[in-house]
């Protein structure tokens, strides 16, 4: 593997040269904005986070500033990138960085690894990137290109695989790392894609020796996935004098902290819902059933249906504990919002959006 992917940086440079997209955080490598840019890029693509990006930095623009953010405004700037802990361990990260480091982001590989939230992949990016040093960065992207280039079969997902190529790149590594590690992994979002490379384009293709023996479509070797669990929920917009009831998550957990309309483990009839109010104090006025959705998490998908509760508008509604009449939890505090806060104040996960009521 190493003596074979030593032949690769020329070529990959020049096309990289040739080909690389404009974009804020490769314009101005920063450690900073490689930090974040790489934080916000995991399980996201690079258009979706292209606006997030710009957002952030534009309102959190330093590592002190995002350091003592507060915590509803940061969610609220990564509202709909999904997986959330991204964010809240960014913000502790930045103060490990303040505490420890002076508020400079270390330069060291083994420094960057210690910071929440910063795994060998993207301790290698911020290393080689925004420091030139000689590590590798290997993400999805590169463990793709080079299991093709060498027809490995080692499952990509195991550690030891990993490992692997980490230490056959390091070897490798062009005196440029940053621009390589950036090369590796534009190759592999562009043209080494997952089931159709498109490899008339590849500026590595005659090195390929997946594509010499046509096995391009069958690489990488990943083992198979657990099958992701499937859980009904029933959503509860609950209103009330032009306000919608939101209430936060658990401290720890899926979604933790973030705000959600109030929600059911378990598919709810009209009856069931009925119940379930008037068991809770919420004096209403109308129910009526909302459309259907689903949000799919890493190893749960949420099957919703929704419920938009009306109430009494001279009631302020003091919702008593509930006895759970059908296994559900009691309610939790609730706070009361407007239409506009929910657009502009409060954080709500992506689970949620195909309930949250539009301005008019």
């Amino acid at each position: 593997m190493m003596n074979h992917l030593k032949k690769i940086s020329n070529p990959l440079l020049a096309w990289f040269r040739a080909r690389a997209r404009s974009l804020p955080w490769r314009d101005d490598p920063r450690p900073y904005y490689v930090w974040v840019s790489e934080i916000m890029l995991q399980q996201t693509r690079v258009a979706a986070v292209m606006p997030y990006f710009s957002r952030f930095v534009a309102a959190l623009p330093d590592v002190g500033a995002l350091a003592s953010a507060d915590d509803d405004a940061l969610m609220k700037l990564w509202e709909g990138l999904g997986y959330y802990s991204r964010a809240r361990n960014l913000k502790k990260a930045a103060q490990v960085v303040m505490e420890k480091h002076g508020g400079a982001i270390p330069r060291d590989f083994d420094e960057l690894l210690a910071l929440p939230g910063v795994g060998r992949y993207t301790a290698g990016a911020i290393a080689s990137i925004a420091y030139g040093a000689r590590v590798p960065a290997v993400d999805g992207n590169v463990l793709r290109v080079v299991a093709r280039l060498t027809a490995s079969r080692e499952d990509v997902l195991r550690e030891k695989t990993k490992r692997a190529v980490e230490e056959a790149l390091a070897a490798s590594m062009p005196k440029d790392a940053g621009q390589f590690n950036q090369a590796m992994m534009e190759l592999g979002a562009l043209v080494c894609l997952p089931r159709t490379p498109h490899c008339a384009e590849c500026p590595l293709a005659s090195l390929c020796r997946a594509h010499a023996e046509g096995i391009e479509a069958e690489l990488p070797v990943k083992a198979a996935k657990k099958e992701r669990r499937v859980e009904p929920r029933t959503v509860l917009l609950i209103e009330r004098d032009g306000k919608f009831a939101i209430a936060k998550r658990p401290k720890r957990g899926l979604l933790a902290s973030l705000w959600e309309f109030p929600n059911l483990i378990g598919g709810k009839n009209r009856t069931e819902i009925l119940a379930f109010c008037k068991d809770a104090g919420l004096p209403v006025k109308s129910v009526r059933r909302m459309k259907a959705a689903r949000h799919i998490f890493t190893h749960i998908e949420w099957r919703l249906s929704g419920w938009h509760i009306l109430l009494k508008d001279d009631s302020e509604a003091a919702v008593k504990e509930p006895r759970a009449p059908f296994g559900s939890a009691p309610l939790p505090p609730l706070t009361w919002a407007t239409r506009q806060e929910l657009s502009d104040t409060y954080s709500i996960p992506a689970a949620f959006r195909a309930y949250i009521p539009q301005n008019t």
